[in-house]
């Protein structure tokens, strides 16, 4: 062993390091941290002589084979998940032959590394109270490593101030230094599982995201809320069937239309889906982005998948009309059904079909047979045979909306109308904290829009013949059975539902000021600020400017430190009470004396003076003076500083 090592500040280092390890127990394999708690529990038992530490060459061969099982796992050692589990097993391994100083600062180095990884996977603002817990640790644990026999609860107080410090510098930093266009944080992620819809859809897929309470969206209008009826969200549009399963088409002809209905502008805070599309209110004007695409069905198409919280501004309209004819290819896409599928389905949609004069009253005609054919809208319907729509409309007639849009669908491409399935969200429930809709999972809903000559594509939900009251009110508001228990208990209470919102407005603010804040919105800040004509260098001068203040007001404040002295120690303060209360005898300290030529002129002053005060002012003498192990000295100056507290010295009478 080079050295005598330094149980206590090894301690410190390992627990920055197993503070960064903590952040990252949810995101690395479960082997990966078992190994590193394994590793760290070997060292700690290895400082107090319990067993002993792996030789140099089983410990090159140990981080041979880590770094073999990480490239397994992940195919790669680069990236941000890959990194950040080889550099939890490399640090852990690091504990084996940790005996110095350095090689302490070393372990510290890696648990900020941690943070800092931790802080570019994630940035919610539930996590953020852990992530400053881990900075004022790492900070402590280097002044406990730095200096030897540096007191516990004086490196966490050395830690938090010199924190307290940077923070100003930090803001500054953050507000002003010239960011790259585009997010600081959009790092490649990995293949993480996410709630929301896809783009396909059996009868009974959406069913399974209607027990989720997961955020999909958070909608801001400016101006009038649409009512709920008119809250329908688009999301993917299905045009082909297989029998079974509705998928996205391979694409049409956008026919020219003219927007009609309300508008209504408004902001989206997308929250991290996985999936390309974005969200907007029934017909959007324009596409919010030059990176996405405003397809010929109304959808909203991004480039990239949405892998980070994503904010735009919509425009839309509650309809659309187009005079034009539907194109060949539209209409032979949109009437196609699977052959041999369905017989009984078929037969009926052509038995309803001889009794209408028009598509319209088709359509009409198929609505009355779901509104009195005894249907039944449940979350928890029977399974469904192979013919899934026969079975549904002649068998079960139980399910929701996914059932009853694709057998609607269905029974209009069998009558000739085309048809196709609309899938997104319906609803939204208002936050009053935050002035915003906040649309969940379990507000996903599926829908049909048919073609109508001389009126183009319109949305039908035949749902809403069969449970109308799912226009207007939620899925858990009207089924409250089908969420969990510490769903129904948050909403159950006005109280802690008013939390829930008031937590919600919070995280909603975070994400726009904070995880999201980028070079545009620099700029639009430097416009407000007065500089019109703002751009980087002006960002650059800006946070020059600010840079210069802040180190004018440390200087100041290091001056006047300076000129009005260093304050006095713990210890020198506790004897400066000392001495006040002793003076209360009527034998004040004189200037010239020491702590023992006092407690000498107090015994002859007052031979009654309990033998405590003199026991304290002895070991004051012996601890501004004296010798001993640091640590030692530390625990009888925090017992003198108790002591003092607690004496009670009797005024002198008169």
């Amino acid at each position: 062993m080079p050295g005598r090592e330094d149980d206590r500040a090894l301690g410190w280092a390992a627990a920055a390091l197993g503070g960064g390890m903590l952040l990252h127990v949810d995101r690395v394999p479960a082997w990966v941290s078992a190994a590193a708690l394994v590793l760290l529990a070997w060292r700690l038992a290895a400082a107090r002589a319990r067993v002993r530490l792996p030789g140099t060459i089983a410990r090159v061969l140990l981080a041979m084979l880590v770094a073999v099982a990480v490239l397994l796992r992940f195919h790669t050692l680069n990236g941000l998940a890959a990194g950040t589990a080889l550099l939890i097993l490399m640090a852990s391994l690091k504990l084996l032959e940790t005996w110095r100083r350095r090689d302490r600062m070393v372990l510290v180095a890696a648990g900020l590394f941690l943070l800092l990884a931790a802080c570019l996977d994630r940035q919610s603002l539930l996590r953020a109270p852990l992530y400053l817990a881990e900075a004022w640790l790492c900070c402590a644990a280097l002044a406990v490593v730095a200096t030897d026999g540096f007191p516990g609860r004086a490196a966490f107080a050395l830690a938090g101030r010199t924190l307290l410090y940077a923070l100003p510098l930090a803001v500054l930093l953050f507000v002003f230094f010239p960011r790259l266009t585009g997010s600081f944080w959009s790092l490649p992620r990995g293949e993480e599982a996410r709630t929301g819809l896809s783009d396909t859809m059996s009868p009974g897929s959406i069913g399974e995201l209607t027990t989720s309470y997961d955020i999909a969206f958070r909608a801001r209008f400016e101006g009038a809320l649409p009512p709920p009826e008119q809250r329908y969200w688009r999301g993917p549009v299905l045009h082909d069937f297989d029998g079974a399963t509705w998928r996205r088409g391979v694409g049409g002809r956008a026919a020219p239309w003219e927007l009609s209905g309300r508008r209504y502008r408004y902001h989206v805070a997308l929250e991290p889906s996985r999936h390309r599309w974005w969200f907007a209110l029934d017909i959007p004007a324009q596409s919010p982005d030059p990176g996405v695409l405003l397809t010929h069905d109304y959808e909203l198409m991004a480039a990239r998948p949405v892998t980070d919280p994503t904010g735009y501004e919509a425009l839309s309209y509650t309809g659309a009309r187009t005079a034009e004819p539907l194109s060949d290819w539209d209409r032979l896409e949109n009437t196609a059904l699977p052959r041999g599928r369905n017989p009984r389905s078929l037969a009926l949609a052509h038995a309803l079909r001889t009794g209408a004069g028009s598509d319209a009253a088709f359509v009409a005609s198929v609505l009355g047979f779901l509104r009195s054919g005894g249907f039944v809208y449940s979350l928890e319907p029977e399974k469904l045979g192979p013919e899934q729509i026969d079975d549904f409309l002649f068998r079960t007639r139980t399910g929701f909306c996914g059932h009853y849009a694709s057998a609607f669908t269905v029974l209009m491409r069998a009558g000739g109308v085309p048809a196709r399935v609309v899938t997104g969200y319906l609803g939204g429930e208002w936050n009053p904290v935050g002035g915003y809709l906040v649309v969940r999972q379990s507000d996903a809903h599926a829908w049909v829009e048919v073609w109508l000559p001389g009126s183009g594509w319109r949305r039908v939900d035949p749902t809403a013949v069969v449970a109308p009251e799912r226009l207007t009110r939620g899925l858990l508001d009207l089924m409250p059975e089908v969420m969990s228990a510490p769903t129904r208990l948050l909403r159950g209470a006005p109280w802690l539902l008013g939390l829930l919102q008031r937590w919600d407005a919070a995280n909603a603010w975070w994400n726009e000021r904070v995880v999201k804040f980028d070079y545009g919105t620099q700029i639009n800040l430097l416009e407000h600020l007065g500089l019109r004509s703002a751009d980087a260098w002006a960002l650059g001068w800006a946070f020059v400017a600010a840079l210069l203040g802040w180190l004018a007001l440390i200087a100041w404040q290091m001056q006047g430190g300076a000129g009005r002295g260093q304050r006095p120690d713990p210890v020198a303060r506790a004897y400066a009470r000392l001495c006040r209360k002793l003076a209360r005898t009527g034998t004040a300290r004189a200037p010239h004396q020491g702590p023992l030529d006092y407690g000498a002129a107090l015994a002859a002053a007052h031979p009654a003076l309990p033998g405590e005060a003199q026991a304290l002012l002895a070991l004051y003498a012996r601890l501004r003076y004296g010798a001993g192990d640091p640590a030692t000295r530390a625990r009888e100056a925090e017992a003198f500083a108790r002591a003092v507290r607690r004496l009670r010295v009797a005024a002198a009478p008169g």
